[in-house]
């Protein structure tokens, strides 16, 4: 994993990327050179430029960077393909808008031969090469109770295998737990353990840090000597995306890295806003005014749905948003999440949920300032409130704006229990934490995956 603008990735995504990159853009320039055999023409740097650009956010946006080691490889045939059919369209659009980066069909057809099956041989080779070529990172957990065994089963999930391996449990005892008469624990063999095991990272899952519980000039003599030495609440913000309560110290969050907030970040977010917020407005009219009709004829009016939800700082807001839902759906004046083939939405409702058309008005309130275009889902003044009670750290969240998307929506599917608002608030915060204008882009390309594939819609 590297850290790039305060987010981190996997070295072995951004290598796949990286040629794969290579393999399209020279797709295209083999596709005029084989063509145009004869003809005195400059090489299409702009066209093979932007092919390989819309290639690549399509083939991001419908998963062919996620989940690439356990998927049937005909699934991997399947996405690529609907991949490059929309790159196809949108390239379309392009050559209408700028002719100048016109590509002929001979050309274009070519390039697209070379393309899809130079990625398909990519495909199949690149992770038997890697799987021998790339070193693993061999975790020691340093630790004991529940939080150590819930990191060995992490790593011994089938999913991380390739890139990273549980090298063993190194024990600690508390000085109250200890028998009598034993009041420390021997650590003078953490080193030799280190080397045996070849370990490159030690996690320290301890829950109690007191009493001589840790090793502490051991720990530094095996930073010293190259070997990373990391607490759980790093160790899952890099390897989940998340900042995970169970393990999250306000100390961590006091003197660690992130929650940066500032003038210029603010005004780069807010433009940011403006700029994709009016070009989606203008690119989605058709389809928000055809889902105003639809909603008219399933069941009259009101067409746009009011709602109160909670924004930066706590303040609240209304928000906008299209009527999926039969009228007078909480007429006995209970809040309630919508639950699972919920009775109250509407069968025009359910397309536009499922679609996310029903959230397009919510662009008017990223134009209004109210919302941010990335950022935690605003919830329901009602729900805030019992969720400050039961969750910790929930309000921290408010410290930024709510999205029309964000982190936790492309991360975890539709939460409707407190249950579920841990979770999301833990991707939450490590948004807020980490939030950039790059993380904002990549949680747009996320988007686009969870809108054609249908996760977590109600």
């Amino acid at each position: 994993m590297i850290r790039l603008f305060n987010h981190y990735l996997s070295l072995r995504v951004m290598l796949l990327t990286l040629i794969e990159a290579m393999v399209l853009f020279q797709s295209m320039v083999l596709g005029f050179e084989i063509r145009l055999l004869h003809q005195s023409v400059p090489l299409p740097i702009v066209e093979a430029g932007l092919f390989t650009l819309v290639m690549l956010l399509m083939m991001t946006g419908l998963g062919l960077y996620q989940g690439y080691q356990s998927e049937p490889f005909r699934v991997t045939v399947q996405r690529l393909i609907v991949a490059y059919g929309l790159t196809l369209m949108v390239m379309s659009v392009i050559f209408y808008l700028f002719p100048a980066t016109y590509v002929g069909r001979g050309v274009f057809a070519v390039s697209s031969v070379f393309s899809v099956i130079g990625v398909l041989i990519i495909r199949l080779m690149f992770f038997r090469v890697t799987d021998i070529g790339l070193p693993k990172r061999r975790v020691l957990v340093l630790g004991n109770g529940a939080e150590a065994e819930e990191i060995i089963r992490f790593l011994h999930e089938g999913a991380r295998g390739r890139t990273i391996q549980y090298a063993g449990l190194y024990p600690v005892i508390a000085e109250r737990d200890a028998p009598e008469g034993e009041r420390r624990f021997n650590h003078e063999h953490l080193l030799h353990t280190v080397k045996d095991l070849r370990v490159s990272e030690v996690v320290i899952a301890v829950r109690e840090r007191r009493g001589g519980v840790l090793p502490l000039r051991q720990l530094l003599d095996c930073k010293l000597k190259g070997i990373r030495v990391m607490d759980l609440t790093s160790f899952y913000e890099r390897e989940m995306g998340v900042l995970k309560l169970d393990n999250l110290r306000a100390s961590w969050l006091i003197f660690g890295e992130g929650f940066d907030q500032g003038l210029l970040r603010d005004v780069i977010k807010r433009s940011f806003d403006v700029l994709v917020s009016v070009a989606l407005l203008i690119l989605t009219l058709p389809i928000l005014l055809a889902a105003m009709v639809a909603v008219l004829i399933d069941g009259g009016r009101p067409i746009f749905y009011r709602q109160e939800r909670v924004g930066q700082g706590g303040r609240p807001f209304t928000i906008f948003k299209l009527r999926t839902m039969v009228q007078d759906a909480e007429k006995d004046g209970k809040p309630r999440w919508a639950g699972q083939n919920d009775a109250r939405i509407t069968p025009v409702g359910r397309f536009l949920r499922r679609t996310r058309i029903d959230e397009l008005p919510q662009l008017f309130n990223v134009l209004r300032g109210d919302m941010s275009f990335v950022g935690p889902r605003p919830e329901r003044p009602f729900f805030v409130r019992h969720l400050l009670e039961d969750i910790p750290y929930y309000d921290v969240r408010h410290s930024v704006k709510p999205g029309v998307t964000g982190w936790s929506q492309v991360k975890y599917p539709y939460g409707a229990s407190v249950e579920d608002s841990l979770a999301k608030l833990q991707y939450d915060l490590y948004y807020v934490k980490n939030h950039s204008l790059f993380l904002d882009l990549l949680i747009l390309v996320e988007t686009v995956q969870v809108v054609l594939l249908g996760k977590g819609a109600r």
